[in-house]
């Protein structure tokens, strides 16, 4: 199993790199967000390998990192229901803008972040949610959150916990909420908001 590649960068292009290593060419698959890192061909390079081997008698693709973190990441978003060795590459791209933000989206069950900032679908964003928030809480990332979240009434809360107590996941409860109209939103009758959300979840 190949771990890491350090060689000499011979060609690259955005989500491509060619890498000679003693004499033998690989090409790795990376994310979009790593062509401006990359550094100026035939440069030496040095790439966290995640391997795929294809279905069906396909060969062996090699996706490339250029941190170990990232490797980290891109090996949990492959555990995300439907996501496969591609699409995981695609959703590392998505959360690239703020890793420490995309964290924190997922360990507060956030769809909203997760679709407004990250631009998931809130179906992939609370299968996120539902597969990654045990397994982020003892991954640390660098970098500073950007953008805080923000505040939501007491009611809004109080009425989270109360729809969990019905028998909802928490995804759902939240979701259903952050669905109902702005007025809606901003009240802070948490009997009211149970009552709306229910209409939403039934």
């Amino acid at each position: 199993m190949i771990g890491s590649l350090r060689g000499k960068l011979l060609h690259k292009s955005p989500g491509q790199a060619l890498v000679d290593v003693q004499g033998m060419g690989y090409d790795v698959l990376t994310p979009l967000t790593a062509y401006d890192r990359l550094p100026s061909i035939g440069q030496d390079v040095q790439l966290y390998i995640s391997e795929s081997m294809g279905m069906y008698g396909g060969g062996l693709t090699l996706y490339g990192f250029l941190s170990l973190e990232e490797k980290e990441i891109y090996t949990l978003l492959k555990e995300v229901p439907g996501a496969g060795s591609k699409k995981a590459l695609d959703y590392l791209d998505k959360i690239s803008k703020s890793s420490p933000d995309f964290r924190r989206a997922i360990l507060d069950g956030d769809v909203r972040v997760l679709v407004s900032l990250f631009g998931f679908t809130k179906k992939t964003a609370e299968k996120m949610i539902v597969a990654l928030k045990d397994r982020l809480a003892g991954l640390r990332v660098s970098g500073k959150e950007k953008w805080a979240p923000s505040p939501q009434p007491t009611g809004f809360s109080e009425a989270i916990a109360a729809l969990v107590q019905l028998g909802y996941r928490e995804t759902e409860a939240r979701a259903a909420l952050e669905q109902l109209p702005s007025n809606a939103r901003a009240e802070n009758s948490t009997t009211t908001l149970v009552k709306e959300a229910l209409k939403q979840l039934s």
